[in-house]
């Protein structure tokens, strides 16, 4: 009998000990559940901000014209880095700094395509005369992005008599 009541009292702290487990594994499987719902509810709050700023920005910089928005946007990648010099004080810094060309429609990246040494002699230009308070800063990309524009745009009005970029794009940029 004493054994008989042993194994009753073995069972049932058996069935309370599963039932605490379970109850352990659905706490942790809701808290599971709601730290990824508050990740994704984050993750969507911080970039789609973020996607409204910089679709702000692209827009300020966009040309009014009509015509263009209306066709596809295609990017040329300039064939290799742009890889120079900047004195700083006594010590030179080197910079590289890879590029692509947005323009718009097949018509125009077949134009940039086609005039890509042009293209690169300008923007050597452009780099070198650079400072490297310029370079380092935000604010100095953003004014030196403007100037490739407007010297590439330069150049390519003397070749095809119109301006192919509508942006100039800065994939890669290192300061060393």
């Amino acid at each position: 009998m004493a054994e008989e009541e042993n194994e009753e009292l073995s069972l049932e702290d058996q069935d309370s000990a599963q039932g605490g487990s379970k109850k352990k594994l659905i706490i942790i499987i809701a808290a599971a559940v709601l730290l990824l719902a508050a990740a994704v509810a984050s993750y969507f709050l911080f970039f789609s901000a973020e996607n409204e700023a910089v679709a702000e920005q692209t827009e300020e910089q966009a040309p009014a014209d009509d015509a263009s928005n209306n066709v596809t946007a295609t990017y040329v990648a300039m064939p290799r880095p742009f890889v120079f010099n900047v004195q700083d004080g006594k010590r030179d810094r080197l910079v590289q700094i890879k590029v692509q060309l947005m323009v718009r429609g097949s018509k125009n990246a077949e134009l940039a395509k086609k005039h890509i040494p042009l293209l690169e002699g300008t923007l050597v230009r452009v780099f070198g005369a650079a400072t490297v308070e310029q370079l380092r800063s935000p604010a100095g990309k953003g004014q030196l992005r403007i100037y490739s524009l407007e010297a590439l745009n330069e150049a390519t009005s003397r070749v095809e008599n119109k301006a192919l970029i509508h942006s100039v794009l800065f994939t890669g940029f290192v300061l060393q």
